[in-house]
């Protein structure tokens, strides 16, 4: 898909939307608080390239971005990788609170 000398862009083996994609950094990491300044700076740029792209191949209506660092955030797998979500109109009932019902219990902020 798209990659640079620090990180490359792939297709989520198991995805969750159409289009859903990781931006890994080519270095062993498992947290985004290790990688230097040179790693983020591609993943940063290389995040907004896959967005740019997603946008040009599917009707896409929003994203969710995330990150599972640690094992109580959920990680899985012990190298850094980052979630970019395309979110369609309608593929939830009610997707306020994003990112927020990672804590089911927590997410609901409105009335």
């Amino acid at each position: 898909m798209d990659e640079d000398d620090l990180a490359l862009v792939v297709r989520d083996a198991f995805p969750v939307s159409q289009g859903h994609t990781l931006i890994v950094p080519r270095r062993h990491v498992a947290s985004f608080f290790s990688v230097t300044q040179e790693e983020r700076a591609s993943i940063v740029r290389l995040l907004d390239r896959a967005q740019v792209a997603l946008r040009c191949d599917h009707a896409l209506d929003g994203y969710n971005i995330g990150i599972d660092d640690g094992l109580a955030a959920g990680q899985t797998v012990p190298q850094l990788h980052i979630h970019l979500i395309p979110r369609y109109i309608g593929d939830h009932d009610d997707p306020r609170g994003g990112v927020r019902w990672v804590l089911p219990g927590k997410a609901k902020y409105w009335s």
